[in-house]
């Protein structure tokens, strides 16, 4: 609560009761008064950021203090204005419903001078303590936002440095990895209504994705970098950049429990098994691939198609999304063509957007 917030609302339609209650408190507080409910949230509207506290009468002719106090929720001033309800009722069951609507304190009249000055003085004390520490609450929440944002900004930069480090291994722009994250992103944007996923999770796997390639580091150049085609014995060894980069995860010291790890652990292994089970190096077979690496592994290939390569030159993107849809380069999860056949027009578009 401001240190200026000083000033105390008497709402009762009897003028004798406001000049008691002004006359206790004028010495504490700048003392504003209402002889009804209607003039009562005038004057909160009005002072709502000043006012410390309100003396409430129940029974008033035009608006009563239960109607007052809904007005008030209405507001969103229900926890920020502490109120005290004045009243002569002994019924509990209107007692319960003042409790109910945020009312802080009720005093019964005819009321006892020194108690009300108390109590007044212990709510707003109690409410200014509240309040004060709802302020330190929302700054360290701040701060620890603030520093959360750091540290994903952090980590993400070594993940693509590592993954730009094998990008230029292989000649290959890392432009490629930033791409693939996009394009991952796509993808599981609208797998998501099949495969629920939180935004949250969504943003880790995409970024996790830019790791898939990361045991190509292991790969010997004259197989990484060949120009031509790879004979079958080279490419069986190329074909263990998946599990190698699993050991240099492994190799790690990293809290295997962490989602992260899982979702880099299994992109890394699985993004070239297929739907039909004829990838590698599982043979896995339908949804028993993770998700996340169907994703990336359809993002993978399709921008190995557009982009040049030591071994091609690129694919016009519909000439790449034809290919794919065609089963050219390996069956797809079936939902996951949906998706490619649902934005291949205006993927380049969609990517430029989501990697900037």
């Amino acid at each position: 609560m401001a240190p200026d917030r000083k000033k105390l609302l008497i709402v009762d339609d009897v003028e004798l009761n406001r000049v008691i209650l002004g006359s206790l408190f004028c010495d504490q507080f700048e003392v504003l008064t209402a002889s009804g409910g209607k003039e009562s949230i005038a004057l909160i509207d009005q002072h709502r950021d000043e006012l410390a506290i309100v003396l409430l009468d129940l029974v008033m002719p035009d608006m009563d203090g239960f109607e007052v106090m809904r007005a008030m929720a209405e507001r969103n001033l229900s926890q920020a204005i502490p109120v005290i309800m004045i009243t002569g009722e002994n019924d509990e069951e209107k007692i319960l419903t003042g409790y109910t609507l945020g009312v802080a304190d009720l005093i019964g009249k005819p009321f006892n001078p020194e108690m009300i000055l108390r109590r007044v003085s212990n709510t707003v004390a109690l409410y200014s303590h509240k309040q004060e520490l709802e302020r330190k609450l929302r700054e360290q929440k701040e701060m620890l936002e603030q520093q959360a944002s750091r540290l994903r900004q952090s980590s993400q930069f070594v993940i693509d440095a590592l993954s730009t480090t094998v990008e230029f291994r292989s000649f290959e722009s890392g432009e490629h990895i930033k791409r693939v994250r996009g394009l991952t992103k796509i993808f599981l944007e609208r797998l998501s209504v099949n495969y629920p996923m939180t935004s949250e999770e969504i943003e880790a796997i995409s970024n996790m994705s830019a790791m898939h390639d990361i045991g190509k580091i292991a790969i010997p150049d004259a197989i990484l970098l060949k120009p031509g085609s790879l004979t079958r014995e080279e490419f069986e060894v190329m074909k263990t950049h998946t599990t190698k980069g699993c050991e240099i995860l492994e190799s790690l010291d990293y809290t295997y429990e962490e989602k992260t790890y899982r979702y880099c652990y299994d992109i890394c292994r699985y993004h070239h098994e297929r739907w039909d089970g004829r990838g590698y190096p599982d043979g896995l077979s339908g949804d028993d691939i993770p998700v996340w690496a169907q994703a990336t592994s359809l993002a993978d290939v399709y921008d190995a198609l557009t982009s040049p390569r030591v071994y091609k030159g690129p694919y016009a993107p519909d000439e790449a999304a034809r290919m794919i849809l065609r089963g050219e380069c390996g069956i797809f999860n079936p939902r996951l063509m949906d998706c490619l056949e649902q934005v291949k027009n205006t993927l380049p578009d969609l990517i430029d957007a989501v990697a900037t």
